[in-house]
């Protein structure tokens, strides 16, 4: 099961954007990578086309290891660590090990 999903709220443990929070975009389970929105900026020259007739450097979120997000907690609202419970019907949901919320 995956500690971090899409949509997932993480907060970054580690590196220039430490204690950022930001939503998870996407995520690369085989590289062990995710974009998280705002976190983690590059710049990147982009080449004027009919869409974009201005062109110019803009700045592209790149992609984030995962092991220096960590996600957070819904309901009390911290960067916590989670294990997998297995409810009574058979599924498996993330519970945050600090409060023992599910998410």
């Amino acid at each position: 099961m995956m500690r971090i999903r899409k949509n997932d709220t993480v907060q970054v443990i580690t590196g220039k954007d430490k204690g950022k929070k930001g939503k998870v975009l996407h995520v690369f389970p085989r590289l062990g990578k995710a974009l998280v929105e705002n976190i983690n900026l590059a710049k990147k020259a982009q080449r004027k086309t009919q869409t974009d007739p201005k062109g110019g450097i803009v700045e592209v979120e790149a992609a984030i290891s995962l092991s220096n997000v960590m996600l957070v907690c819904k309901q009390c609202n911290k960067a916590s660590r989670t294990r997998v419970a297995v409810l009574k019907d058979g599924t498996k949901s993330r519970e945050c090990k600090q409060c023992g919320a599910t998410n």
